[in-house]
């Protein structure tokens, strides 16, 4: 599923526009993505799960083509949790 059929299946489930639901999944990637931007980011939908960041450590690792040992330098990486129920639904 792509954000156009997301957007379609608000149509259908919502009874809302579909300039209205690309604007709302507009503004919630918007909100995340300002959330997760902040230091210590981090947002919970209870039922859904926890998006938020974590910090990778440096580590080594190999060039692939010249076999030749490299160091992967530390960095912020987004993280998701997933909720209980959303767990549940899965399997």
């Amino acid at each position: 599923m792509n954000k156009n059929d997301l957007a379609a299946q608000m149509v259908k489930d919502k009874n809302i526009t579909k300039v209205d639901a690309l604007k709302v999944i507009d503004s919630l990637v918007e909100i995340v993505s300002n959330e997760l931007k902040a230091k210590n980011g981090k947002l919970t939908l209870v039922g859904f799960g926890t998006f938020k960041t974590i910090i990778k450590k440096q580590k080594k690792g190999r060039n692939p083509r010249t076999g030749a040992e490299i160091m992967i330098p530390q960095k912020r990486v987004v993280k998701f949790v997933p909720g209980k129920k959303l767990k549940g639904l899965v399997g």
